[in-house]
């Protein structure tokens, strides 16, 4: 069958929308793939235009007759646009959107914005030439060309702008400096900054590594076949040989990770290659770039959702234009155009923020691996608390494990203590803060230290739990939490059970059960309240709206301008503050009783992160842990930092449960704004998938209503498909979606998937 070319010709945000389609002649067939690039024949007159391949499809929509074939392929045309139009097309199949969500997701298209222009008046004389011509002149007829002559004497370049506003630099004097020879005013792009932080340190620093850090680098190097202080090979042509599995570096929490990764990073800018470092969260933007740019000075550079598009796109132009060579930033900076990439690193790769919400759902961990390969560069994973996923994935052999068992410079890890709610509730403690850590928090005041309260709100969705016993109401068929909604049902988001709110609990009969109502705002005022003297600052969704917000509170905090940060999940992920030596871990059980499999995965790391950020200067430090179900084993686990043993307890919950990693899961995501019709439509797809995956033994959950239920007037839904093969559900997939298109009944709503 004769198949056809989406191409586009130009990559802006408007082209991709109208990739144009091509016939793919019988003797290139074997050659035209999605991101090659192709001559083909554009416009009336047919003349000859470059465009990349974007797609693959054999039914096209507009007349055979109409349809141009493609010219060529330019052989060794390979850039790194087209690398990322074929990372698209992977991104497509292998997660399933359309091939211009896939686009949008990986390409820096330019938006529509002014970039400034940046003059300057270069001087072509010398210092004595200028000063002979400033004697021919005679005040005060020209005043403003003896004003700028006198500049120009002692400066090689001047500023145009500084020119006209300062100095008096009009049209006739600029003609008469570039007649006479004298000067001459160029224009250059002018880049717009990728941020305003001005303290940014630049002054490199020799990175020493422990024994310890030292043996884990060595370990690194040989799995990938890096030879230490090695010189480019002229021969490579600059390409790393892409062999080495990818490495989890597995460190506890103030182990020195980021010093490996530095390291190691040297190591490939000495062989000519670019570096991406993907880091969870906008907040550690400052801190990272900061310690980056100490030892790589503006070699760094970074971009993330704050930054305007303007700014995201100049920053990709530098990076395709080879002016930086590593790019720091949340998971869309995986896509940073590099054209020679030599390494990946994917600090705390277990955070859930790698996940994109929307079409298509990648993973940037899958995703980096999947770049890496192509491009024959190396993957290097980092965290205290890896993801299941990944140490699974290590212990199957598919990652090289390297493990770092200590702090730097031996430091203690902190002492961590779990206080038991239930008791302080009987005990006539009805404030946020045990007596316990009101005391801790004395103690640290009273030192001179500084102190973090992390009230642990991710993955809390309206969940009921006794306040008195702990019992957490779940559902009796997935073992997840069930949800509370605003009409009374209580429903699990997985299979669709539902029942009604419980009054009293069903262990102890305790009248103190119900929601969870507390805020970073009721914690800083229950702070302010019992200590006065203290500096507090909230670092919370509402404070750091602003773009600089980030950077200014983590810049007062580091810098001793207060004494209690309070906040949510945002201010315990890879900071790093000498002076604190107190963490107060508050509800550390909202997280544990969401409405997820990961759960208890998800409190373990959150909790465990929190903890390490007390003690990492030279004084020890404490974490307490609050919770009513002080008997859960995630919490238990993580106040010891023992993740094998975790790993080991939920592990076999996940293979009895048959849940990721040990089996596959797919969720389908239906949404529309008729509640019936959603209904209806996903009973269907429900009905239908258990049809053609009977054969196959596929498990079938739901459908259920999202755990946000409806949205600005538009209903969502959700179905669970299990199974162990990947490649069983992708099939289930393209199915469903042959089904979908070709019936009617699904007009109006819009079908998303998302493999788990």
């Amino acid at each position: 069958m004769t198949e056809y070319a989406q191409v586009i010709i130009d990559i802006s945000s408007e082209a991709l929308d109208h990739p144009f389609t091509y016939r793919i002649p019988e003797e290139l067939k074997e050659q035209v793939l999605p991101g090659v690039v192709v001559q083909v024949p554009f416009g009336h007159s047919d003349h000859h235009r470059k465009g990349y391949v974007v797609g693959l499809i054999r039914q096209p929509s507009i007349q055979l007759s109409r349809i141009k074939p493609v010219i060529s392929v330019c052989a060794g045309d390979q850039t790194s646009l087209s690398r990322l139009i074929a990372m698209a097309d992977w991104m497509k199949q292998t997660y399933g959107s359309t091939s211009i969500q896939a686009l949008r997701t990986v390409l820096p298209v330019k938006a529509k914005v002014e970039r400034p222009a940046k003059r300057k008046v270069i001087r072509l004389l010398s210092a004595e030439e200028i000063s002979g011509r400033l004697e021919t002149l005679s005040l005060p007829r020209y005043k403003a060309r003896i004003r700028i002559l006198q500049i120009l004497k002692e400066n090689e370049e001047l500023d145009y702008s500084q020119a006209v506003r300062e100095y008096g630099m009009t049209p006739s004097v600029r003609q008469y400096l570039e007649t006479e020879g004298i000067a001459r005013v160029v224009q250059e792009e002018a880049y717009l900054p990728a941020s305003s932080e001005e303290e940014l340190p630049l002054t490199p620093k020799k990175t020493v590594l422990t024994p310890e850090q030292e043996a884990a680098a060595a370990m690194i190097r040989e799995e990938w076949g890096l030879r230490e202080n090695a010189s480019p090979d002229p021969e490579s042509n600059g390409q790393t040989n892409g062999t080495g599995r990818p490495v989890l570096l597995m460190g506890v929490t103030g182990s020195g990770k980021t010093m490996i990764y530095m390291e190691l990073i040297r190591e490939i800018l000495k062989q000519g290659k670019q570096v991406i470092v993907l880091i969870p969260e906008i907040s550690l933007t400052y801190q990272t770039v900061s310690r980056f740019r100490q030892q790589f000075n503006d070699q760094v550079s970074f971009i993330h959702s704050r930054l305007s598009q303007g700014e995201r796109y100049e920053q990709f132009l530098l990076a395709r234009k080879g002016k930086i060579r590593i790019m720091v930033g949340p998971r869309s900076a995986l896509f940073t155009p590099f054209t020679n990439l030599g390494l990946i690193i994917i600090d705390e790769e277990q955070e859930s923020s790698y996940k994109s919400e929307a079409s298509p759902r990648y993973h940037a961990r899958e995703a980096a691996v999947w770049r890496a390969r192509q491009e024959g560069a190396y993957v290097l994973m980092g965290s205290a608390t890896p993801s299941l996923e990944s140490f699974y994935r290590a212990e199957r052999g598919e990652y090289r494990l390297v493990t770092l068992s200590s702090r730097f410079a031996s430091r203690p890890m902190a002492e961590a203590k779990i206080v038991d709610m239930r008791e302080e509730l009987k005990g006539g403690n009805r404030s946020l803060l045990s007596r316990f850590m009101i005391q801790e928090l004395e103690q640290c005041l009273a030192d001179g230290n500084q102190a973090m309260l992390f009230l642990n709100r991710r993955g809390y969705m309206g969940f009921i739990s006794c306040r008195s016993c702990g019992y957490v109401v779940k559902c009796p068929h997935c073992d997840v939490s069930l949800t509370q909604h605003n009409d009374g049902r209580m429903i699990c988001h997985y299979c669709g059970y539902e029942t009604g709110v419980v009054q009293a609990c069903p262990v102890c009969s305790s009248p103190w059960i119900g929601g969870f109502k507390a805020g970073t705002q009721q914690v800083e005022q229950t702070v302010k309240k019992m200590f006065p003297q203290a500096r507090v600052l909230r670092m919370d969704y509402d404070t750091t709206r602003k773009k600089d917000s980030y950077e200014k509170i983590l810049y007062s905090f580091e810098h001793h301008e207060a004494d209690i940060l309070i906040g949510t999940q945002m201010i315990v992920k890879g900071h790093d503050f000498p002076l604190v030596t107190l963490v107060g871990i508050l509800a550390a059980d909202l997280s544990l009783s969401g409405a997820d499999y990961r759960s208890a995965e998800r409190t373990f790391a959150l909790v465990t992160q929190a903890a390490g950020r007390a003690g990492r200067g030279e004084s020890c430090g404490r974490a307490v842990i609050q919770t009513y179900q002080p008997e859960h084993y995630s919490l238990i686990f993580a106040s010891r930092q023992d993740y094998p043993a975790f790993y080991a307890q939920e592990i076999g919950f996940r293979t009895v449960m048959k849940y990721p990693p040990v089996s596959g899961l797919m969720a389908i995501l239906g949404s529309g704004p008729g509640e019936d019709h959603l209904k209806t439509a996903m009973s269907f797809l429900r009905r239908y998938a258990e049809r053609i995956g009977a054969s196959r033994s596929i498990q079938v959950m739901g459908p259920a209503p999202a755990a946000v239920g409806k949205v600005k007037d538009v209903y969502h839904m959700i179905l669970y498909i299990k199974h162990d093969s990947r490649e069983v559900l992708t099939a289930v997939r393209n199915g469903l979606e042959r089904y979908i298109d070709q019936n009617e009944g699904f007009g109006g709503l819009r079908i998303q998937y998302d493999m788990q």
